[in-house]
């Protein structure tokens, strides 16, 4: 038998890692020329840019332009956040109790996201409109008139929230129907020998075990949240005025329809500090609550006991 070469066996890591390599540079490399645009003027209005240092974000950061629209987005990503993760826990506790309706409702709960967001804004779009649509009708019939549909600040924004839940929820509720099922049985039948009732066995026993599972389901759609751009350009284009102009619709708006590229590139940057930011804080909170859980902070006997105190606390409550 003849023995590998030296060179072949000093070169085969070398080749095994090349892949990865290559996907590392593919990733990062249109990453860092979009951050290299930043320090230029590129534009439409000048084909040929030059150096300008830290000047784009001195003027964006300076201006009230940056500041509405962040503030917009991290307030849409608060509202939509929140309605989804309560909706969607709501969906899977209704969900979890096995029935030949909420075995029809679970198959049902995956429709919502086969729709691309931009068409379910458009379709939502022509829900809304006062002249065609069926939510002015149906106000009009419960006694609510001057209906108006995404006309209003309040209105576009309330109804990007709407969308952006009808469309996400569905999302949540599957990740906390799957925590759900994965659940111990023995702390719930402790707490009903105990006598707990229904909310002092959720409060005390579900949410708690099931946290983790929801709080992944929070983290992605936080961070997706913040990127939102189809659902409320499709929906409001960022209207009226800029009472719902998102840092993403604003980045569009510079790059895309003013052709002022360095400075939309400065916008996106800006964007993904905050979202980098934000997710790095969930992320670390994640892996506390998931040890937590685990009972490694506790110790392993903690966690390997941590259903029965819970519920036993659920029934000395009850008591």
């Amino acid at each position: 038998m003849t023995a590998t070469p030296r060179w072949r066996r000093r070169l085969r890591p070398y080749l095994l890692a090349a892949p990865a390599v290559l996907l590392c540079v593919g990733i990062l490399y249109p990453f860092f020329v979009g951050v290299a645009y930043t320090v230029y003027n590129f534009s439409d209005a000048n084909r040929e840019p030059s150096f300008v240092g830290l000047n784009n974000f001195a003027d964006i950061l300076g201006s009230d332009a940056l500041w509405h629209s962040a503030r917009v987005t991290v307030s849409f990503a608060v509202a939509a956040t929140a309605a989804e993760t309560v909706l969607g826990v709501g969906v899977a506790l209704l969900l979890h109790r096995s029935s030949l309706l909420g075995r029809l409702l679970e198959r049902l709960l995956i429709v919502p996201l086969m729709v691309a967001p931009i068409i379910a804004a458009i379709m939502w779009k022509l829900i809304l409109l006062p002249e065609v649509g069926w939510v002015r009708p149906i106000l009009s019939a419960v006694g609510v008139h001057g209906y108006r549909g995404t006309d209003g600040a309040g209105a576009a924004f309330f109804w990007s929230v709407v969308v952006d839940a009808w469309l996400y929820t569905p999302f949540v509720a599957i990740l906390a129907l799957a925590g759900l099922r994965s659940l111990p049985n023995s702390p719930f039948e402790a707490a009903a020998v105990d006598g707990a009732n229904w909310w002092l066995t959720f409060r005390r026993l579900t949410l708690p075990m099931l946290w983790p599972y929801v709080l992944v389901a929070v983290i992605f759609r936080f961070m997706d949240c913040l990127k939102v751009f189809d659902i409320i350009y499709g929906l409001t284009a960022g209207g009226p005025g800029d009472a719902t102009t998102t840092l993403q619709i604003s980045a569009y708006l510079e790059a895309i329809t003013y052709a002022r590229y360095s400075r939309g590139m400065t916008f996106m940057l800006i964007l993904w500090v905050v979202v980098y930011a934000i997710s790095f804080v969930l992320v670390r909170y994640l892996g506390r609550v998931q040890n937590r859980a685990a009972g490694i902070s506790a110790g392993p006997s903690a966690g390997a006991q941590a259903g029965a105190p819970a519920g036993a606390a659920a029934g000395a409550e009850a008591g």
